[in-house]
């Protein structure tokens, strides 16, 4: 008989070291979870017999019996004749039965548990899902639609729960995409006729600078370059600088150059005289650990200008919503969405925007200076939405419907 303890990090690597120790006729007696990791009790050379009678008497026992120790399991083992005929029948009377810890056999239920939760929560949304399908078929086939534009959950149930009651389908798609263009918040044209005081901010290569030369361009043609400055503060990007200044000389405005970017409010002061500034700022990631500096700087000068956000419309939601929320220190009184010609949908970026209360001022589809801006307009962004979406064929996955709105109707969580 020999029997040996065996500490390690896991069950798996405990086994692996009683079977270099003991060969494979090794018989695991106990094991139990412990602040070092697992501890395995494991024999070779005992009788089978013994093990098993002991096992049978513990099982007959009174429930308010207290059960042996592992301990004194060891040592009826130890004491039993040895006998190697019955190594191997000890060994397959064990395979069948794995020894798990309290704590392992815990985790496992819990495991089990969960899944079973997870396939019951599942039966119920598609029920749920089918259910509001059945009575309500107008609203179900308005949230499919909403979902293929890409919206939001949490949007497309606010619109469809808007609708009049006993609507038809026709009059329910026009009810919802105008109840949709109603959240959207545009912000006009009136850096085009009032000026202001522009700073564009966002994320690297979302297009700022062309933007800025595509109001800079609408401007003069409009009111001349007399009353507009251009102000290159982005000293980060090699040749943004240059950029601005060539855009100055083709225009006839002045490029102004701050000493470092926290001289930006010293120099507005110096610039009273314009009707018109337009500010190039540094591109930067939103985990760029210079950004927050930069945006104190500009919420400092709030008094002196607005900062408008930049975003591009061919980004995700998910990418869109956190640039909404690492530049809100800047307080961004309106936004610029370009891009929409490289977009496949627009749903997301509306979504974000207006759960941010974000006025969209202009959007921009493509290079060109100054053809490819327009102020924003509601019902246009919409119908773009809804164009792009019929151009990819989207279709909304039935799973995904079940997910989103069978909890929502049930309120399941």
């Amino acid at each position: 008989m020999r029997i040996i303890r065996h500490m390690a990090p896991d069950t798996r690597q405990a086994l692996r070291a009683v079977r270099e120790q003991l060969g494979e006729d090794a018989v695991i007696l106990s094991s139990k979870r412990t602040a070092e990791g697992v501890e395995v009790t494991a024999a070779v050379d005992f009788d089978a017999a013994a093990l098993q009678a002991e096992a049978g008497a513990r099982a007959t026992a009174p429930a308010s019996a207290p059960a042996a120790a592992p301990t004194e399991w060891v040592s009826a083992a130890a004491e039993a004749p040895t006998s190697s005929a019955t190594v191997a029948a000890a060994a397959e009377a064990h395979a069948g039965v794995p020894t798990l810890a309290p704590a392992a056999a815990m985790d496992s239920v819990n495991y089990e548990l969960k899944i079973l939760r997870r396939m019951l929560e599942s039966q119920l949304e598609q029920l749920a899902w089918n259910d509001r399908t059945r009575r309500t078929p107008v609203i179900a086939e308005i949230l499919r639609e909403m979902t293929e534009l890409g919206l939001s959950q949490e949007l497309a149930e606010r619109i469809a729960q808007q609708l009049p009651e006993r609507v038809d389908l026709a009059n329910a798609r026009r009810f919802a995409l105008t109840g949709l263009s109603q959240y959207l918040l545009v912000g006009g044209t009136r850096w085009l006729e009032d000026g202001g005081r522009v700073a564009f901010v966002g994320a690297t290569g979302v297009g700022k600078t062309t933007t800025l030369a595509k109001i800079a361009v609408r401007w003069v043609l409009r009111h001349g370059a007399r009353d507009l400055a251009l102000v290159a503060a982005d000293s980060v990007r090699i040749g943004a600088q240059d950029q601005l200044q060539s855009l100055g000389q083709l225009l006839g405005a002045p490029v102004y150059v701050p000493d470092d970017f926290n001289g930006l409010g010293t120099l507005l002061t110096q610039l009273g005289r314009f009707r018109l500034i337009l500010i190039d700022t540094p591109g930067a990631s939103v985990r760029d650990p210079q950004l927050a500096a930069r945006l104190a700087v500009l919420a400092n000068s709030a008094s002196q200008l607005e900062s408008a956000l930049v975003l591009p419309a061919n980004s995700q939601a998910g990418a869109l919503e956190e640039a909404v929320k690492r530049f809100a220190p800047a307080n961004p009184a309106s936004c610029v969405l370009t891009k929409l010609d490289e977009a496949a949908s627009l749903g997301g970026a509306l979504s974000v925007l207006i759960r941010a209360r974000l006025p969209i001022a202009f959007v921009s589809e493509g290079q060109r200076i100054p053809e490819d801006l327009a102020p924003a307009r509601a019902l246009e962004l919409v119908s773009a939405a809804v164009r792009l979406a019929k151009a990819s064929n989207a279709t909304a996955d039935e799973d995904l419907l079940r997910r989103r709105f069978g909890k929502v109707s049930h309120g399941l969580t």
